[in-house]
């Protein structure tokens, strides 16, 4: 299925710069076991954003929307 998955963040520090806020949005085909893993893997680390994404280094608040621009 399709899906928009929508990242926000507020109160970010990249490569030693504060940024009120962020938001990447983007369209990706996966599976509904797919969308389980990513939101449980969200949910579930507390780095998860700091860890994948070069010259993050802080993140005061984030949210993940994921979508679904298809029917099942």
């Amino acid at each position: 299925m399709k899906v928009k998955f929508t990242l926000t963040m507020d109160d970010v520090t990249v490569e030693g710069r504060q940024i009120d806020t962020i938001i990447l949005d983007w369209t990706s085909e996966v599976d509904s076991n797919e969308v389980l893993a990513i939101s449980q893997r969200w949910i579930t680390s507390q780095n998860f954003l700091t860890q994948r994404m070069n010259g993050l280094s802080r993140v005061g608040e984030s949210s993940l929307t994921i979508e679904p621009l298809e029917d099942f």
